[in-house]
């Protein structure tokens, strides 16, 4: 079942790459809120693909898309991995409204791990600025789920199971199997952190509503936005489980 962590507003964006859990959490979200897609284009051979479906996706569903591009220009000293990251959360915090990533329990078992390795205790935090993660307590394997049983297509990043590709795939592919074997509770370990912490993003969330609750521009049915120099063609129920 899909679990849901905090307040989920009337109007979201919806960070969108088209893969299982963006794809789930659209289907899911849609029918009850007004959805509009934020989707970030990596500039790599994927990329163009990835837009397609993404853009596929909001036409089928009658939603507004933004598009920005980003670029693999990587500074000296970060990870392609990392400047991709700092693109796009440039970008969701430049959306003047609240913006879900579909982070799973299952990514936030490899954050929990990888900072682990790094000293610290933490895994991804419920909120940052005007992005919210409300499907932490979801296991990715429920997102699969709902795609079967609604018959969704979605996208599959080949470059996922690449254990070379970047450190957070190689915890992914490698350390988090082995961590299971000697902890088959782990995702049970970091549900129950993020249970907690709840009650401290709760104060973050109220002065979140508070800022987006009213006031912002949504997009229209089927309207497409370029936010760079690209052009597209016009082209308090903390917990409530749904099946």
């Amino acid at each position: 079942m899909i679990t849901i962590q905090g307040k989920i507003p009337r109007n979201v964006y919806v960070a969108f790459s088209g893969g299982v859990d963006s794809m789930a959490a659209v289907d899911f979200l849609s029918r009850n809120h007004n959805v509009s897609l934020a989707h970030f284009h990596h500039d790599n051979k994927m990329a163009d693909e990835e837009l397609d479906f993404a853009d596929s996706v909001a036409r089928k569903y009658g939603l507004p898309i933004l598009v920005r591009y980003g670029d693999s220009n990587t500074p000296t000293g970060k990870s392609l991995e990392e400047h991709w990251r700092d693109q796009r959360y440039e970008f969701f915090h430049s959306i003047n409204a609240p913006v879900i990533t579909c982070h799973h329990l299952d990514d936030c078992v490899e954050t929990y791990i990888w900072r682990m390795l790094n000293g610290t205790k933490e895994t991804i935090p419920y909120s940052n600025q005007n992005v919210i993660r409300p499907f932490r307590l979801t296991k990715k394997s429920e997102f699969e789920y709902w795609c079967k049983k609604n018959e969704l297509d979605y996208y599959v990043d080949e470059t996922n199971f690449d254990a070379d590709f970047g450190v957070r795939n190689y915890i992914r592919n490698v350390l988090l199997p082995n961590a299971l074997k000697v902890n088959p509770g782990l995702h049970k370990v970091v549900r129950k952190m993020m249970i907690n912490d709840i009650v401290a993003d709760s104060l973050a969330q109220k002065a979140w509503d508070a800022m987006y609750g009213e006031g912002y521009y949504v997009l229209q049915p089927n309207e497409r936005t370029i936010v760079n120099e690209h052009i597209l063609e016009t082209k308090r129920d903390y917990f409530t489980a749904y099946e």
